[in-house]
């Protein structure tokens, strides 16, 4: 499978929460988009495992996305270990996307810290044709850090004002995390506690940056090059 965009994530939502908007303005474009999930999220105080893949799969299907595979690593057991780092590597070199992203590795969730800092040892590994010498090498993709629970630096901002009913869309799948169902075995977490009005609020404000009604901001460690500045 050739992606365009892959979209890594600790935890299914993850890529909702941070890009959503992004992922479905890309796919109604054209491009092959895909969603990598690296835990079941077991370990959540609600849903369950089967739940929150069922809700994943309705997430994807909202947002056009050509694939969504799941790597059953552990939920909070996310580690910069050469075993999960490899597992990884394994996936970018299986979709060989042009682009991928990550969440930022600075988070309140620790998973999240993990993910991002796996996947850019994943991504610098993915071109070293002796490295997994078994799975052919593929060239290094672009990497972009989207943001999650905390902002951090912004280098880059998408308009996803146009495609910003589907990412509430697919935000709302996940009612298990984000709605308190009555009579329901819940447990109150931030998830469920007015968090996609946050997210929200979040987006209106990296708009406002740039005088679009939502935006979602992104992160990158590497310089961007121009040819000319235009007036």
């Amino acid at each position: 499978m050739k992606l365009d965009i892959l979209v890594i994530g600790a935890h299914a939502d993850d890529a909702e929460i941070g890009m959503a908007g992004t992922i479905a303005k890309h796919a109604a474009a054209g491009l092959a988009v895909g969603i990598c999930d690296l835990t079941a999220a077991e370990m959540s105080s609600n849903g369950t495992v089967e739940s929150r893949k069922e809700e994943a799969r309705h997430a994807a299907e909202v947002l056009g996305v050509v694939m969504r595979s799941n790597l059953g690593l552990p939920d909070r057991g996310l580690r910069t270990s050469e075993e999960q780092i490899a597992a990884v590597t394994a996936e970018i070199r299986r979709c060989s996307p042009s682009i991928v992203f990550a969440p930022y590795p600075e988070d309140r969730h620790p998973d999240h810290v993990a993910c991002g800092r796996i996947v850019e040892e994943a991504v610098f590994n993915a071109k070293l044709r002796r490295y997994m010498p078994d799975v052919p090498a593929i060239p290094a993709p672009q990497l972009y850090f989207y943001f999650i629970n905390d902002l951090g630096r912004t280098d880059l901002l998408v308009d996803v004002t146009g495609s910003y009913g589907l990412k509430e869309a697919s935000l709302s799948c996940y009612v298990s995390q984000f709605q308190k169902t009555p009579g329901a075995d819940i447990v109150s977490t931030p998830l469920n506690d007015g968090y996609i009005e946050r997210v929200r609020a979040r987006d209106m404000l990296l708009g406002q940056r740039k005088g679009f009604i939502y935006a979602e901001g992104f992160a990158s460690k590497l310089p961007f090059a121009v040819d000319l500045f235009r007036v």
